[in-house]
């Protein structure tokens, strides 16, 4: 029996809550167990007797940590997408956030190593701090770049997959039959097929580089706009500037929680949590209490 794209696709949305922890979870045990293998092996040519459970420990503390960290990273490039990555801006952002990510890699590191040689009756040296953090550091930018980019390249996959939004043009004769400045409808490409998906049905936008994400059911569909322009195509009265990433659709807002950093979050009826910045705050809460 021939399995369709579409059958595919909500196959994979089952699964992708376990799939997506899933692949990092390999990929790092699978690079942990070779790398302490190949190590192993250079030390044996080299003539050294290191104890294995030594080489172990090495590649084992430092690929679990990685692994745990990889949560971080993903909410790093959520909050400056990778396609903005190298401006100015951004570039400081995740440049700051980098080193950050190898403090705490060589830190909980270090810690994992003197207490695995602590059980072995042994002790760990690390060496002088001030030397290998430069040269940790330069392997940790790298594994956090890595990251970003395999992520942005598996979530642009996924929105292809799910389907790509555009903005309703004039028709060639006659009159449009919705106004085409303040679009009641969207035309969403998926699989090959168009239909049309309602502007009411959208539940939050979020800034992605050069597309804006129009999610609306637990999919995510790009539309190649910028938030500025696709703000003033939507209807004021339904959807309202709440961060300069983010649109939300009034009709899904069931709260709006203050932070202690002036900024909020705003709650919505499917679950999902929006940032507010405290630039929109006060206009949210005007808009809503209408």
């Amino acid at each position: 029996m021939r399995v369709s794209s579409t059958d595919l696709l909500q196959r994979y949305q089952l699964w992708r809550r376990v799939a997506e922890p899933g692949f990092w979870i390999a990929l790092y045990l699978l690079q942990a167990s070779v790398n302490s293998w190949l190590v192993l092996l250079d030390l044996r040519r080299a003539g050294l007797s290191t104890p294995w459970w030594q080489v172990a420990v090495w590649e084992w503390s430092s690929n679990l940590v990685l692994l745990a960290l990889v949560p971080a990273v993903v909410l790093a490039g959520q909050m400056r997408p990778l396609q903005l990555v190298f401006q100015r801006q951004n570039l400081r952002f995740h440049l700051a956030v980098s080193v950050a990510y190898s403090l705490v890699h060589v830190a909980a590191m270090v810690a994992l190593r003197k207490l695995a040689y602590w059980s072995q009756g042994s002790s760990y040296d690390f060496g002088n701090w001030w030397h290998e953090l430069p040269y940790e550091y330069v392997k940790d930018v790298r594994a956090y770049f890595m990251v970003l980019l395999v992520v942005g390249f598996y979530r642009l996959l996924l929105m292809r997959w799910q389907g790509e939004a555009t903005l309703l043009a004039e028709p060639d004769e006659g009159p449009a039959v919705e106004p085409v400045e303040q679009p009641e409808r969207f035309l969403v490409r998926k699989l090959g097929k168009d239909f049309l998906l309602p502007a009411a049905d959208i539940e939050w936008l979020q800034a992605w580089g050069n597309y804006v994400n129009l999610h609306v059911r637990g999919h995510d569909y790009p539309l190649r706009s910028t938030m500025a322009a696709i703000e003033r195509r939507l209807d004021p009265a339904c959807f309202v500037r709440v961060h300069r990433s983010y649109i939300v659709n009034l009709a899904f807002v069931q709260s709006i929680v203050p932070l202690d950093s002036g900024d909020a979050r705003a709650s919505l009826s499917t679950g999902s949590e929006v940032p507010v910045s405290r630039r929109y705050r006060d206009a949210l809460k005007k808009v809503s209490a209408m």
